[in-house]
């Protein structure tokens, strides 16, 4: 199957692009939302529990924040669905990643994470991608993890894994767009506690948020 342009050249060739996508977004349109509409259609019709997590999940909780891509809670069990019935039906696979695919119509790329392993370094710890089918919520008609397994998966991951900066940011992100404080953390595994209180104070910042 021959797809489009990958989404994220085509935004890096043209800044005109990324505004009107961004705008698109922030609308509730535009191919990220097209992309993860017709894959959503798709999994339920295989019976596959799937929620929104990363950078697409940060925005629907929210911070307004545009991404390049969509990064998918799945199972194991239903990677291998996807790799059977969806690959070569209006999917491609991404060479070089055993867990991407890209729509062929929109050109978006699809990141699966997988319930049960770990964020960060995947080394274990406390904390571990949840089961989508227990983890989701409903946000603008979306399926996305909730916020609080959101921030503690940003956290684990962002105090573990080198160039995960960005994580963090969106901690505090999320802090700030939801209006929480450091009361928040008795919510959270205590393994991400003292980080979360750090950036609630503006200790431990990675960045200008």
């Amino acid at each position: 199957m021959q797809a489009v342009e990958p989404y994220e050249e085509s935004l890096g060739r043209s800044p005109d692009m990324v505004l009107r996508e961004a705008a698109d977004l922030y609308d509730g349109g535009g191919r990220l939302r097209k992309t993860y509409d017709r894959l959503s259609t798709a999994l339920d019709r295989l019976g596959v529990a799937h929620s929104l997590i990363g950078g697409y999940a940060v925005f629907l909780h929210g911070v307004r924040r545009f991404t390049e891509d969509i990064d998918v809670l799945i199972t194991e069990e239903g990677l291998g669905a996807i790799r059977e019935e969806l690959v070569g039906r209006g999917y491609t696979i991404v060479p070089g990643s055993k867990r991407s695919i890209r729509d062929a119509e929109t050109g978006v790329r699809v990141d699966f994470v997988i319930a049960g392993a770990y964020p960060g370094d995947g080394e274990a710890k406390p904390l571990a991608f949840p089961d989508p089918a227990e983890s989701g919520e409903k946000h603008d008609g979306l399926r996305v993890v909730d916020l609080r397994t959101l921030i503690e998966l940003k956290l684990a991951s962002g105090m573990t894994a080198a160039g995960r900066l960005q994580d963090l940011a969106d901690v505090q992100r999320l802090i700030e767009g939801n209006g929480l404080d450091e009361n928040y953390a008795r919510n959270l595994n205590p393994y991400v506690r003292e980080k979360f209180v750090e950036l609630c104070e503006g200790r431990g910042s990675p960045v200008d948020a």
